[in-house]
C-alpha cells in the first residue's frame, strides 16, 4: 500500500496489485473501499493495477472538507494520484459507481487518458435513465434460481419505493452471475467497506452535468471499452448501449452470464477480453 497527498491535504492510499503496463482502478460504491475489486480477476498477471481508496474509505484519511466527497469535486483526487504516479496519459478502468467520476474526470482531462475501460458502469453522470421495469425485466431471466422468489418479491418492494434494509440484502442475489460461495464470501467482505456518509454526498446536487458531459465524450477520440454483464440489474445492457453510443469509438461487451462483478463470474473471460481491449488499443 502507498500513499500520496491530494490536493487540500487529504493523505489518501491506493494499492499496487501485479506486473506490467499500469491501470488505474476507480472503485465503485459508491464510496467503496478499493478491496472488494480483488485482482480483477487475474488482471494482475497481465497488467499492473493501481486501486485508488476514494477519500474517506479504505486506508484513505477523511477530508476536512465532507463537501469533497461529491463526484465531481473527486475529480481532483485522481489528477493527484496522475501526477504523483508520474504518468503523461493513463489507462483508466471504472467499475459501477466509479464510472461516474471516471467520466467526469475524461471530461475535464482528455489529454490524460490513453484508454478507458467501463466495467458494469452507472450512468447517472450522463443522465441516462434506467427504470424500475428495466431492473425488473433483468431479474425475470433468473427465474429458474432456488432463490429467484424471495428476491424478486423485494425487488419489487424496492422498485415500488417500499424498501427495507431487508429488501436490499434479499436482493444480492441479482448481483452475481451465481449465488455461489464464492459470491456469498464477496459481498459479506464487502459489508462494513463502504462509506454510508460520503455516499450520501457523492451524487448530490451539482455533481453532475450530464449535457455537459455528452459532449466532452462525444469528443473522446480514444479507445473506449465497455463491459456490461448480461444479466446485471444494477447496469443493464439496454443502458450500457445507450451509454456507448455517446462515445466515437465505444466497443460494447455483453458478457454473458454474468452479473455486476464479472470478473468474480467468469475471470477468464473478463481477463481475455480486457488484456485484448489494451493490446488492441496499443497497435
Amino acid at each position: 500500500m502507498e500513499f500520496f497527498t491530494s490536493y487540500d491535504g487529504t493523505e489518501l492510499a491506493y494499492h499496487v496489485v501485479g506486473d506490467g503496463p499500469a491501470v488505474i482502478c476507480l472503485p465503485g460504491g459508491p464510496m467503496q473501499a478499493s478491496a472488494y475489486l480483488g485482482a480483477l480477476g487475474g488482471l494482475s498477471a497481465h497488467h499492473q493495477l493501481i486501486m485508488l481508496d476514494l477519500r474517506g474509505t479504505g486506508q484513505s484519511a477523511q477530508p476536512k472538507n465532507p463537501g469533497t466527497f461529491r463526484c465531481d469535486q473527486l475529480v481532483d483526487d485522481v489528477e493527484a494520484l496522475r501526477e504523483h504516479l508520474g504518468l503523461d496519459r493513463m489507462d483508466l478502468l471504472a467499475h459501477s459507481a466509479g464510472a461516474n467520476l471516471a467520466l467526469l474526470y475524461l471530461s475535464r482531462h482528455p489529454e490524460n487518458v490513453e484508454r478507458l475501460l467501463l466495467i458494469t458502469p452507472s450512468v447517472m453522470a450522463v443522465g441516462v435513465t434506467i427504470t424500475g421495469d428495466d431492473r425488473l425485466r433483468i431479474a425475470r431471466l433468473r427465474r429458474d434460481e432456488p432463490w429467484f422468489s424471495a428476491a424478486f418479491a423485494a425487488l419489487e418492494t424496492i422498485v415500488a419505493g417500499k424498501a427495507t434494509a431487508d429488501s436490499w440484502q434479499a436482493i444480492a442475489p441479482f448481483y452475481y452471475g451465481r449465488w455461489d460461495e464464492a459470491a456469498r464470501a464477496h459481498r459479506a467482505a464487502e459489508d462494513g467497506q463502504k462509506n454510508t456518509e460520503a455516499a450520501k454526498i457523492f451524487a448530490a446536487d451539482g455533481a453532475f452535468d450530464p449535457d455537459t458531459t455528452r459532449r466532452a465524450l462525444a469528443r473522446f477520440r480514444s479507445p473506449v471499452l465497455l463491459l456490461a454483464g448480461e444479466v446485471d440489474l444494477a447496469a443493464p445492457p439496454g443502458a450500457m448501449a445507450e451509454l456507448a453510443e455517446l462515445f466515437p469509438h465505444a466497443e460494447l461487451v455483453i458478457q454473458p452470464r454474468t452479473g455486476h462483478f464479472p470478473w468474480l463470474d467468469d475471470a477468464e473471460q473478463f481477463v481475455t477480453r480486457t488484456v485484448a481491449f489494451l493490446a488492441e488499443a496499443t497497435a
